[in-house]
């Protein structure tokens, strides 16, 4: 448990809340992403062994079919790991905004995403908030937390193997605006660490 004292949003009359030091945060997002690589490779595995019969005919474009298969278990591995933030996102909403007012504006839903969500996660707020008043938010953390750590290499490579740490995240911003009325999609990016740069798209209701 941390000796810090909990930061807002928190429901301080909640007798049942408990408090987790932030580091289990910070551990838990270093195994996700390996942990989702060899929940999506050991499936890959189990489903090749049943069709090995089909490679000798498929031999002559194995190169194409490699590619295939990798941009399939990179889409496999961020599905899992944006439908696991997605539920986390969903689940913080409902606990650390029940006592608040209902949201009327999308911008406001936006704000308090920046500010109070952002600062309960990652203990810290959102930089940069950019809009075009159209439904594009872009979101930009000059010190995204989860890449603090991280070390970096020459020729970009740092830049790449951390990509997928931004997809938990992106489940968080879409869970948790899809628990306050806002369809969204999310895509993030990264281009030097330690910033990271996220971009809401509000996705209008289908009638």
């Amino acid at each position: 448990m941390s000796f810090e004292s909990p930061l807002p949003p928190y429901n301080a009359s909640d007798p049942t809340a408990s408090f987790l030091n932030s580091s289990c945060l910070d551990l838990l997002m270093i195994e996700l992403v390996p942990m989702a690589w060899r929940i999506v490779r050991e499936v890959d595995t189990a489903s090749s062994e049943s069709s090995t019969q089909a490679t000798e005919n498929t031999a002559h474009n194995g190169l194409t079919q490699t590619i295939k298969e990798e941009q399939e278990e990179r889409d496999a591995v961020f599905y899992r790991l944006e439908m696991l933030g997605y539920r986390v996102g969903q689940g913080l909403v409902e606990r650390f905004s029940k006592d608040r007012p209902r949201f009327t504006d999308t911008l406001d839903v936006i704000k308090f995403l920046c500010k109070d969500l952002w600062m309960l996660v990652f203990r810290k707020q959102i930089d940069n908030l950019k809009t075009n008043h159209r439904g594009v938010y872009v979101l930009t953390d000059n010190s995204f937390r989860p890449f603090s750590r991280m070390s970096t290499e020459a020729g970009g490579q740092a830049v790449v193997r951390a990509q997928p740490f931004l997809w938990f995240p992106c489940g968080i911003i879409r869970g948790a605006l899809a628990s306050m009325g806002i369809n969204a999609t999310v895509q993030a990016e990264t281009s030097e660490l330690p910033g990271a740069t996220f971009q809401i798209k509000s996705v209008a209701a289908k009638p």
